[in-house]
């Protein structure tokens, strides 16, 4: 999944980045709100971290063109500011959820889950599965034949990319684009280091992950 953090403060924006990379998301990241809206309208993201207060471009006016361009895109905003009249401003902007300055990134993360829960409208959303591998996007627990199945932070990233693109061949490209960040060279081996790895955990007879030559990978559904 993709997010993209519009935030300014320098020191925040690396708080948020780094969690929420180590928590397995492709994260871009914005320092102005011109900025922000510029990638906003270039790239399909599952949620987005927005502060109010930026420059260039305000948050509110920016979540304000974001929606005028008709986009759905779930908005969690951050301020420092703490009055009601504040945060309904920004909810009423376009804007989702609203948490306001200093917070734990154990409740940004929750907030993130929730909102990209609610925008997907279907309870059956938050589970992926294809043959006997079962995924939980809630409480991030990977089964195989029943049985549980432990990954690092970006192999469950790229399960559950596999799994919404079951039976379609997927490009290494836009497994980096939507696993990781633009600032990997699309020549790197990272993809095929965390296939290796996940295949010998989810699919050591290789039947399920097949390599499609000059292409990239596809997930068979039922190996």
């Amino acid at each position: 999944m993709r997010v993209l953090v519009v935030e300014d403060d320098e020191k925040i924006a690396s708080f948020i980045v780094h969690g929420l990379k180590q928590a397995g998301y492709a994260v871009d990241h914005a320092g102005d709100g011109e900025r922000g809206l510029e990638i906003a309208q270039c790239t399909d993201y599952d949620a987005a971290v927005v502060d109010i207060m930026l420059p260039k471009l305000d948050g509110v006016s920016l979540v304000k063109r974001i929606r005028a361009a008709r986009s759905r895109i779930p908005v969690l905003f951050l301020s420092a500011r703490t009055s009601v009249d504040d945060r309904v401003r920004g909810l009423q902007s376009g804007g989702d959820d609203y948490l306001t300055k200093p917070f734990a990134f154990s409740e940004l993360l929750a907030r993130i889950q929730a909102l990209i829960r609610r925008a997907s409208q279907s309870p059956e959303a938050t589970r992926l599965s294809a043959g006997d591998v079962e995924l939980d996007l809630v409480t991030r627990e990977v089964s195989r034949a029943g049985v549980r199945v432990e990954l690092q932070p970006r192999e469950f990233s790229l399960l559950a990319f596999f799994l919404r693109h079951a039976g379609r061949p997927v490009s290494k490209t836009m497994i980096l684009e939507h696993v990781w960040d633009y600032s990997f060279d699309p020549q790197t081996n990272v993809v095929d280091v965390v296939v290796s790895r996940l295949r010998s955990k989810i699919d050591p007879d290789h039947t399920r992950i097949e390599t499609v030559r000059r292409v990239g990978y596809l997930y068979r559904p039922h190996a």
